[in-house]
């Protein structure tokens, strides 16, 4: 896929270039980024080079993983970064998100996460956006709440990190509730909510 900007009232999501490395890496010296999200721990330059170089354009060209620098309006440089990546089934994909501390707080990562789902279910042809995150990391969580996401319970085991594995808590949005219309139809089991 061709790298796409996308645009919200506060916010630019737009591929990571090389010009984003230092914004990365003062980003990814924070401890909480360290600890709730797979970035390597300690971060150096070395590792921001990789992914604004390497793995974010790689992403794009193979149609695996879409990353995005999170760029606020009003200072123009890169706050955050957010993913947007292919699972192994067709039609499911899972977001994956941090921002620098600086920034949080504000709803910044929430309507990047919003504006990311709407093009994941109208671009990508999206049927299932998932998100997953470490049990205990409740910052995640929040937003995926406010962004509309369901949680939909926890996984043993589920998540590898830095050589460990851990649990996580799971939560996944659907285009319907967006108010899009999915790939195809969805009908939800009698009881659940949002069943006729």
């Amino acid at each position: 896929m061709e790298p796409t900007t996308l645009s919200t009232e506060r916010l630019l999501l737009h591929p990571f270039a090389p010009t984003d490395e230092e914004e990365v890496f003062a980003a990814c010296q924070d401890p909480a980024v360290q600890r709730w999200t797979v970035v390597p721990s300690p971060y150096t330059r070395a590792d921001a080079e990789l992914f604004t170089r390497k793995l974010s354009p790689d992403g794009w060209a193979d149609d695996s993983m879409y990353s995005f620098a999170l760029v606020p309006r009003e200072t123009g440089r890169p706050a955050g970064a957010l993913g947007v990546h292919r699972r192994d089934r067709a039609g499911i994909y899972e977001v994956g998100f941090w921002i620098a501390r600086e920034h949080r707080g504000r709803g910044l990562m929430t309507e990047a996460v919003r504006e990311a789902a709407r093009w994941a279910f109208t671009v990508l042809a999206a049927d299932r956006l998932e998100w997953r995150a470490e049990t205990g990391n409740t910052a995640s969580r929040s937003v995926a709440l406010r962004a509309g996401f369901r949680m939909e319970g926890d996984q043993r085991s589920a998540l590898l990190n830095k050589g460990t594995w851990r649990d996580t808590w799971t939560g996944a949005l659907l285009p319907s509730d967006l108010g899009l219309a999915g790939t195809l139809p969805y009908v939800p089991a009698p009881g659940v909510s949002g069943a006729s």
